[in-house]
């Protein structure tokens, strides 16, 4: 985990902090609306990840069954590369394996290299490409990790 980092279930008390990362991070951000019925909604696991009081960083997923879906990560432009990404995406591992979850979905812009690389990193394959998908007309590569069954080896 990164230094100093705690993470924790997102709530409605982290609304301010996860709109403004947001607004500096996606040139479509989701609005306030959204990420509140997301943190009341069920089948989501949200988290948020703080250094002392300050929130640094968010994730946003939802599962049915034996599937999760990252809708959204971020991490304030001032505490990137400091590992809080890893950190956040390690709980979402953990969470999925305690669910016997086996697939894991994400979506990313084309043209973000630098979160594709991260995803990569990750063990995650780019599956397709899903032409304007963003409002903006860019396509999203699919991105897709497959966990092993409880009691299977890894790899």
């Amino acid at each position: 985990m990164a230094d100093g980092i705690a993470i924790e279930r997102a709530s409605q008390r982290h609304l301010d902090a996860i709109e403004e990362i947001e607004q500096e991070s996606f040139p479509e951000p989701w609005r306030r609306e959204f990420f509140r019925s997301e943190i009341a909604a069920e089948g989501r696991f949200n988290l948020i990840a703080r250094r002392g009081r300050t929130v640094v960083g968010f994730m946003f997923s939802m599962w049915i069954f034996d599937e999760l879906h990252v809708n959204k990560i971020a991490v304030t432009a001032l505490a990137r590369r400091q590992g809080i990404a890893d950190s956040l995406m390690d709980r979402c591992f953990e969470f999925a394996r305690q669910r016997d979850v086996r697939s894991i979905f994400l979506e990313v812009r084309e043209s973000n290299h630098g979160a594709r690389a991260f995803y990569l990193r990750l063990g995650f394959t780019s599956s397709y490409i899903r032409p304007r998908y963003y409002p903006d007309g860019e396509a999203a590569v699919v991105m897709m990790l497959t966990l092993p069954a409880a009691g299977e080896p890894p790899g």
